[in-house]
């Protein structure tokens, strides 16, 4: 295809990483609101995120077969379909305030996004030429960046009233007492997710009518395979002898266990272990994301000059140097090293992914898969952090030892996983 043509395809995608990014990072907003409306404790709340990212590891491999037996277009209309329906399913759980049934809508909505993933990454890597593809899914990862943003600094405060009672701490005069407290936080939690459920039905008008471009083994001729040979190919997992795919999913399972572990508790480090007001933290929540976003564009436009490996290498280091400042003195200088954090967390997905898929392909449907699966890591290392943070919280710095060791797989794939050997 003539490079003119990239152009609406890479727009209507950029959406895409926006809309994910609104869903995945109200996550810890709803971390901090489920613990009050539902009365739990920060482990007890973390299975939000096992509920939202357990969808990732279930469904790649079906979704790849989906895409390839029909198109990366129907795999993304359904997605966004099935999403939108996860967020107006908010309005009747609103009435069962049952902490079951928000997990419940948590893994449909991440089942939807889960289909934007698997066709969106490698989308991007192959509109193009390949040796920009990193730079190119970072560009494509800044609108994600953008999402996390105003999730963080917008949604999360129509979400945290900014009050947090237990029963015995609810004052006596509070109108309407403790049930009419409770409903007021549970309501708060369904605008947002509406506002997120009609910007996704948008989106997916907008493909229906549109015209993408068919890629990699789309373009193959029906005639050409059998219906034996279809059968056999809708999932390669030939595709894991290839060494730099192996690592790279090694690393991925590693730094989104590591991200959404930082991610996902640091609303409850702000209230709880730095001592800030909910306003605050949620403010700060939003400088958090912001780092992350400046950290994609300043990323993006280094790459012009640097290799992808060697920045994921450098700031891979950085974040274990970090995580060791977040262990040693916790309090808020632990919380500007976070913030520190989340800008050189930026690249680092997006450079794992394009760099893993590199010389893939037909087969990089089938490596795509593998890849988004290894986002199960969110849904088993932010749940041990929050152990280690929960069992004793005199010393709950000592749980950021989790990410640290997360970023030493990152740190060596960009030294010598990402080399293609074979």
């Amino acid at each position: 295809m003539k490079k003119n043509t990239y152009t609406i395809p890479l727009a209507l995608v950029f959406c895409l990483f926006f809309l994910w990014a609104i869903s995945s990072n109200l996550l810890p907003t709803m971390i901090r609101q489920l613990m009050k409306t539902c009365e739990l404790n920060t482990f007890e709340a973390s299975f939000t995120e096992t509920a939202y990212w357990l969808a990732y590891f279930i469904f790649p491999i079906p979704i790849a077969m989906f895409m390839k037996r029909y198109s990366y277009k129907a795999g993304i209309i359904f997605g966004l379909i099935l999403a939108a329906i996860g967020g107006l399913l908010f309005f009747p759980a609103a009435i069962l305030k049952e902490y079951w049934a928000y997990l419940c809508i948590f893994f449909i909505i991440a089942t939807g996004m889960c289909f934007l993933e698997t066709a969106a990454n490698p989308y991007v890597t192959v509109l193009g030429a390949s040796e920009t593809a990193p730079r190119r899914l970072n560009l494509a990862q800044s609108f994600n960046g953008l999402g996390a943003f105003i999730a963080a600094m917008f949604l999360s405060k129509l979400i945290l009233s900014g009050n947090h009672y237990t029963r015995e701490t609810l004052p006596v005069d509070y109108p309407g007492g403790w049930q009419t407290y409770i409903q007021l936080e549970t309501d708060a939690m369904k605008l947002p997710y509406l506002i997120l459920a009609l910007l996704l039905i948008a989106i997916a008008v907008l493909f229906v009518f549109s015209k993408l471009p068919k890629i990699g083994d789309e373009t193959a001729s029906s005639d050409a395979v059998t219906a034996d040979d279809k059968k056999e190919k809708l999932i390669d997992f030939g595709v894991l002898k290839h060494s730099h795919l192996r690592w790279g999913v090694i690393a991925q399972f590693f730094y989104n266990g590591g991200q959404t572990a930082i991610n996902s508790l640091f609303l409850v480090y702000c209230c709880i272990y730095a001592g800030l007001p909910e306003d605050t933290a949620t403010t700060f929540f939003g400088l958090y994301m912001l780092a992350f976003l400046l950290g994609r564009w300043i990323g993006t436009g280094l790459m012009v000059k640097f290799r992808p490996q060697d920045m994921l290498l450098i700031y891979a280091l950085m974040n274990i140097l970090l995580c060791g400042v977040v262990m040693i003195w916790g309090g808020m200088i632990g919380l500007y090293a976070m913030l520190a954090i989340s800008f050189f967390m930026s690249i680092m997905y997006p450079t794992q992914f394009s760099l893993a898929l590199k010389g893939l392909g037909n087969q990089t449907k089938s490596g795509s898969a593998f890849l988004v699966m290894a986002i199960v890591g969110n849904a088993c290392l932010p749940q041990l952090t929050a152990y280690f943070m929960h069992i004793n919280e005199n010393i709950y710095y000592i749980a950021y030892g989790v990410p640290m060791i997360c970023f030493v797989f990152c740190a060596y794939y960009g030294w010598k996983g990402y080399k293609v050997i074979d």
